[in-house]
């Protein structure tokens, strides 16, 4: 069996009948709908082609977000996510080239590696090496005015973590950023890149091994292995290109308001639900949610 989860501001019985019907057309023989929240979050249990189920609900809601996958096994032991973008609203590299004055020049630069246009890394020591002394104190600036959690992300990290699943957030950002987000956030590893800083100001280089894709991919292989899991126990969640090899390995790989490159890929997507909605993909009911 698979599960169609329907998840919006406001989903009605009539989107439900709709959404069986469409499973129906699809060859899919639907089971009586399961809320988990009334009116915004409803599982449709149903046997057949999970893909074909996915192409006749995606798009079809407006403003709703559909995750198709299999019944068993849905609620995950892992949880290894992206920061910038994801976790958080805003991508720091671009925030910190504000307070230098060329945040225009930089942002186009991580807009196109996020798209899978540049290679990751190189892009990153290329970015870098235009905040060369810039002061330290500009860090601590930044992540006081500028980061902010993404909404529903302290919720899907609590919750998980409290109910036993192993959290990890993997970032191509910089530990500056990603260990006090990672801290607030409940997250009980966090994996980032090191900014040089030398006299107060950045030395406008990181420290190697650069964290890219690779990384990502391989601590999601290591935790599942570490903690004894299958794949298909594991959910992987990022926004941008160098994200792509974890989302595909994980057993829910989610799209996360992702460019064109990780939205057409992932598993699953998230356009206009915020993270927490991950945790009703899981089948948690919304009175069990650390918040």
């Amino acid at each position: 069996m698979f599960i169609a989860t329907l998840i919006a501001e406001s989903v009605r019985a009539g989107d439900l009948s709709e959404a069986a019907d469409r499973l129906a057309a699809a060859g899919a023989a639907a089971d009586a709908p399961r809320w988990l929240e009334p009116g915004r979050a409803a599982d449709l249990p149903f046997a057949g082609d999970p893909a074909a189920a996915r192409a006749a609900l995606e798009g079809v809601f407006a403003g709703a977000d559909v995750v198709v996958q299999p019944e068993a096994g849905r609620e995950k032991r892992l949880l290894v996510a992206d920061m910038d973008s994801t976790m958080i609203t805003v991508e720091c590299i671009d925030e910190l080239a504000d307070y230098a004055g060329i945040k225009a020049q930089i942002a186009e630069v991580t807009e196109r590696a996020m798209r899978g246009e540049l290679d990751f890394a190189e892009a990153l020591d290329a970015r870098v090496a235009l905040l060369r002394d810039l002061e330290e104190s500009a860090i601590e600036r930044c992540l006081a005015e500028r980061v902010r959690l993404s909404p529903g992300a302290e919720t899907l990290v609590k919750t998980m973590r409290g109910r036993g699943a192993l959290t990890i957030l993997v970032s191509g950002g910089f530990t500056r950023f990603a260990g006090p987000v990672g801290e607030r956030l409940g997250f009980e590893r966090v994996i980032a890149n090191r900014l040089v800083i030398a006299d107060g100001k950045l030395a406008g280089t990181v420290e190697k091994p650069i964290v890219d894709s690779g990384t990502k991919e391989r601590t999601l292989e290591g935790a599942v292995a570490e903690r004894g899991l299958d794949f298909a126990q594991s959910l992987a969640v990022g926004d941008g290109a160098n994200d792509l090899p974890m989302i595909r390995r994980a057993g829910l790989g989610v799209a996360y308001r992702a460019k064109p490159v990780v939205a057409a890929a992932a598993g699953a997507r998230l356009e206009h639900s915020d993270l927490s909605a991950l945790l009703w993909a899981q089948g948690i009911a919304t009175a069990d949610w650390v918040r």
